[in-house]
């Protein structure tokens, strides 16, 4: 068998999470793989139209391909996956109105073109199964190997640490209230984002970490609470937590908006806390700067949790099943 992905950027989180870490596996169950970026207009596609010749499945995540391709494949005999993380059939959580005729109408003619449908929560396999039936849940898993438990260490900052892309630092951004009064109520507290962007604080202490590749899981280790706050909207029911599952992954406790995926990954109490509104944000988080003790036992918990049900090599066998069934 060969497969043919493809993918928004190598260097893309969502294409290193959910295709690239993967191709290993497939490597050693002898299946053939290649992974392309989506090519510019028809030109792009024609270039690799002797490659698609050779391929059995091809495999699309997230974007949505051209009617033209769509139906050249399904001409060719090929076999089309669809993975997708994000509610692509809305507009995000900046827009006025979430609905789009144009996105809908999109994602429904993926998926009329599709035999299989990959979501990465439950929300979003409610919406694929409108207009399919082979729907399959896959979070977005970390490996084993790589995210490691951090250490416990008494320091004098309690670290608190969001990580993400350009796309989500809005959501820091409208919290920004919370960190400022979380500032001014503990002098003991540091602020980090690791991302390409930044949000600009008064009253806490905020460090600007760069993401790169090599020093995201020292990074990680380095907190000691993880935060991701949402709005209550369609797209961010769509957001499949993977922030969550890394914070979790080194065994970093965290403070969540209970919405879609964050309600499943994170047990309230367990291995984390909820936080509907901005007073249980600083209610929640400075019961975690208080106490030490129960930042460990929590970020224990949840290392379990992620270990169990959120690793690459939890989640490679089922795909790998999935796919070959095709």
């Amino acid at each position: 068998m060969k497969i043919i992905f493809f993918i928004q950027g190598f260097h893309v989180a969502a294409s290193r999470y959910r295709v690239l870490q993967y191709l290993p596996f497939f490597k050693d169950s002898g299946i053939e793989t290649e992974v392309f970026e989506f090519p510019q207009g028809v030109k792009g596609w024609a270039a690799l139209f002797p490659v698609l010749k050779r391929a059995d499945v091809i495999f699309v995540q997230r974007k949505r391909l051209p009617l033209y391709m769509l139906l050249l494949l399904r001409r060719m005999g090929k076999k089309i996956v669809y993975d997708f993380d994000d509610a692509v059939m809305f507009k995000n959580s900046l827009s006025e109105m979430p609905y789009s005729t144009r996105r809908q109408m999109s994602f429904k003619r993926q998926l009329r073109y599709t035999d299989l449908v990959i979501a990465g929560n439950e929300f979003l396999r409610s919406e694929a199964k409108k207009h399919h039936s082979r729907v399959r849940v896959l979070p977005t898993p970390v490996d084993r190997e790589r995210y490691k438990e951090k250490s416990y260490i008494r320091k004098d900052k309690v670290n608190i640490g969001w990580i993400g892309d350009h796309g989500s630092i809005h959501y820091m951004e409208s919290y920004k209230d919370v960190w400022e009064e979380l500032g001014r109520r503990h002098r003991n507290v540091t602020l980090t984002i690791i991302c390409d962007t930044f949000i600009e604080t008064r009253d806490i202490e905020t460090r600007k970490v760069p993401w790169t590749y090599e020093k995201e899981i020292a990074d990680l280790m380095d907190l000691d609470i993880g935060v991701m706050p949402l709005f209550d909207d369609l797209w961010s029911q769509g957001k499949c937590g993977f922030k969550i599952i890394q914070y979790l992954g080194v065994g970093v406790p965290v403070v969540c908006t209970p919405v879609g995926i964050n309600r499943d990954v994170v047990e309230d109490g367990v291995n984390g806390l909820w936080a509907y509104t901005k007073d249980q944000w600083l209610e929640k988080l400075s019961i975690l700067i208080e106490d030490h003790a129960l930042r460990e036992r929590m970020g224990r918990a949840g290392r379990t949790k992620i270990m169990d049900q959120y690793t690459t090599q939890a989640c490679a066998p089922k795909l790998l099943e999935w796919i070959q069934s095709l």
